[in-house]
């Protein structure tokens, strides 16, 4: 495979959280006693008598989250991983049990003896999934599910689902506060919202990418999984004034023949780079040595011209990585001369 220009990843998005929010062990003690928390989330309301202290999240981004707020020592088991942990949070996740790479036994997590249970997908918490939320609150586990997950989003179907409208950071915004709230630790939160706020500026000023075609490819080289208008690379794309050449489509991850997606030619290729082996292609260097040996995709112009911006998989979830995917995609416009 000839060599390829990748764009060079911004400064982790932990770092500026971490000094925010100093997390690490024995940073988050119990506050004292408050009253009850409740929450509308997801066509459920959770109920949360007093602040976790054996919470386990079954998704990684909100494990991320959860350690962005100095909350390593509140929980008792993750699962569920795509990629390595925000850089910045190795220490703090390492001082959490990894239940599963994938998506744990409903026995499984009960031996974790959990106070409290979040997961970034309707269907991690649903039928088919780790367990339906009505199995862990009948047993008194209060359960979250990304509002991002189920704002504008319908599920039925049998794919990722597809939205009516396109989602926003904010949705984001108000995950961090909720569980912030859910912890007790709501100044945290605040403080993490506003780096990622100050982030979203920084990375965006002076960008006009308008002229300019992205396409968002996650995983699967044989039936591709390509983003849809608007899930979080939505969010990413109208951040930086580009278009997604899939605009057109409002389902979250629709799978689209290689023929098709050459024929819409996008400037510049946002790669999901995966460290996981549930699909075919998962990491960056097996998709493009793909896009650059098939004889339908080698003619591309983002392939001809090499321009290829990596992100993680959490950075093409909605999550307080979605920000670092802003960040690696106007860094990618720049170094490509793409932004104005």
């Amino acid at each position: 495979m000839p060599f390829a220009r990748f764009a060079r990843p911004a400064v982790p998005l932990a770092v500026a959280a971490l000094t925010l929010t100093g997390c690490g062990s024995g940073s988050s003690a119990a506050p004292a006693a408050r009253a009850a928390v409740s929450l509308a989330n997801c066509g459920h309301t959770v109920r949360v008598e007093s602040p976790p202290k054996r919470a386990v999240s079954l998704n990684q981004g909100t494990t991320e989250i959860m350690l962005s707020l100095g909350l390593a020592d509140r929980m008792a088991g993750t699962a569920t991983w795509t990629d390595p942990v925000m850089k910045g949070l190795e220490k703090a996740n390492r001082g959490v049990e990894r239940i599963a790479d994938n998506n744990p036994s409903f026995e499984r997590v009960l031996d974790a003896e959990p106070d409290f249970v979040a997961a970034s997908f309707v269907s991690t918490l649903g039928k088919g999934g780790v367990a339906t939320r009505d199995q862990f609150e009948r047993l008194g586990v209060p359960t979250y599910v990304s509002p991002s997950d189920c704002a504008g989003k319908d599920n039925s179907g049998d794919g990722d689902g597809s939205r009516a409208k396109p989602l926003t950071i904010d949705t984001v915004y108000g995950e961090v506060r909720d569980l912030a709230k859910v912890f007790g630790v709501q100044q945290r939160g605040e403080k993490l919202i506003a780096s990622l706020e100050k982030r979203m500026t920084t990375a965006t000023s002076g960008i006009d990418a308008s002229d300019v075609t992205l396409l968002y490819w996650f995983a699967n080289s044989e039936s591709p999984y390509m983003a849809g208008c608007c899930g979080a690379p939505g969010i990413i794309t109208r951040a930086l004034g580009a278009g997604n050449v899939f605009d057109d489509t409002h389902e979250e991850w629709p799978q689209i023949n290689w023929e098709t997606v050459a024929d819409r030619d996008p400037d510049l290729l946002v790669i999901g780079d995966l460290t996981r082996e549930s699909q075919t292609a998962e990491s960056a260097e097996q998709k493009i040595a793909f896009l650059e040996s098939n004889p339908v995709t080698r003619n591309m112009t983002a392939v001809k011209n090499k321009r290829y911006v990596l992100l993680s998989g959490q950075a093409m979830n909605p999550t307080v990585r979605t920000v670092e995917g802003v960040e690696q995609v106007a860094a990618g416009l720049r170094e490509f001369g793409l932004a104005g």
